[in-house]
């Protein structure tokens, strides 16, 4: 099975070969180039590629020999090599909507993935660490305020513990998604599956951005400067000497939260941090200081708010326990 996705040039009408090209098209890649996000693609991809080296399947005609016994099998051999529930759990969805694709045109019979039972998942609470008041208050004076770095940084852990957006959400945010509604400054974010929400600005979130736009000399001088440049950007690049791009998701947790959480002692503390962490904490912040639960559904951009419901932690706060009612 072919790892590549069949490529043509979008302007123009289609060359004879590239019509012949695309009626080859195997199915499992036009399910693959179907699916939008590109981080669920490359995901999919890995997983179902994983599920072919574990069968060894040759081809895309071998999809049809395969049995609800092969998925069974697959299953086993990811819980004997300890993968998490809910890294077993996504593995299946990915082989189940390439079947569900391969349903739909023909191409095989039954999706083999029914009826294979998954690891339950914990519905009550969600597995993501999140940090405590005093931590996040750690966090946000851990970067310097004397320097450009410094204070882009601090508007940065703002920006994602004040408002529950994604790290994804953060990078791709323009100077034109700050604006103003209702004589309230909001976001813009771009969200997952293309879909866009304006989430308010916090007032110290918004003081921090202003600080660091005006050190790095890139907010005000907006006539002669796209407004479609990025919000945040590097202050160093000594590669292609570019200031003028998006951060990379990946450096936002490994260069700016990580480091700071290790600066601070947070990262080896028991509650311990993950990419994550920052969500949930903006999360589990919001709803224990009594924000409706919907509101937070749509704040954070979640499609089911079963998903929001992994956040709340209002059931199940130590204190409230009736350990501490007890009395001799």
């Amino acid at each position: 099975m072919s790892n590549e996705l069949v490529s043509i040039d979008s302007i123009g009408t289609l060359t004879s070969e590239q019509y012949r090209n695309l009626s080859d098209v195997p199915p499992e890649l036009e399910w693959l180039a179907n699916i939008t996000n590109l981080k669920t693609r490359r995901f999919y991809k890995s997983d179902v590629g994983e599920f072919v080296a574990f069968t060894g399947l040759k081809n895309s005609a071998a999809l049809r020999t395969v049995g609800r016994s092969h998925v069974i099998a697959w299953r086993k051999d990811m819980q004997t090599r300890s993968l998490g529930a809910a890294t077993i759990r996504r593995k299946l969805s990915a082989l189940s909507s390439l079947f569900d694709y391969l349903c739909e045109g023909n191409a095989v019979l039954g999706n083999p993935v029914d009826g294979v039972k998954r690891p339950a998942s914990n519905n009550n609470e969600g597995s993501t660490p999140a940090l405590g008041d005093a931590q996040v208050r750690r966090l946000l004076e851990a970067p310097p305020p004397d320097t450009l770095k410094g204070v882009r940084d601090r508007a940065i852990l703002a920006t994602l513990l004040y408002h529950g957006i994604r790290r994804e959400e953060l990078c791709l945010l323009r100077l034109r998604d700050v604006q103003s509604c209702q004589g309230v400054m909001h976001f813009r974010v771009h969200g997952k599956r293309d879909k866009f929400r304006f989430v308010p600005v916090h007032p110290m979130a918004l003081r921090l951005i202003g600080e660091y736009l005006e050190m790095g000399k890139h907010g005000a001088a907006v006539s002669h400067e796209s407004l479609d440049s990025p919000l945040f950007r590097p202050v160093a690049n000594n590669r292609t000497g570019t200031l003028d791009k998006h951060l990379d998701p990946g450096s936002i947790y490994r260069n700016i939260v990580m480091k700071y959480a290790k600066l601070t002692g947070i990262a080896a503390e028991a509650v311990g941090v993950c990419v994550h962490s920052m969500q949930a904490t903006a999360a589990r912040n919001a709803l224990s200081n009594e924000a409706d639960i919907a509101k937070v559904q749509e704040w954070l951009g979640h499609a089911n708010v079963s998903t929001t419901r992994l956040y709340d932690r209002r059931k199940t706060r130590p204190e409230d326990s009736p350990t501490f009612h007890v009395r001799y």
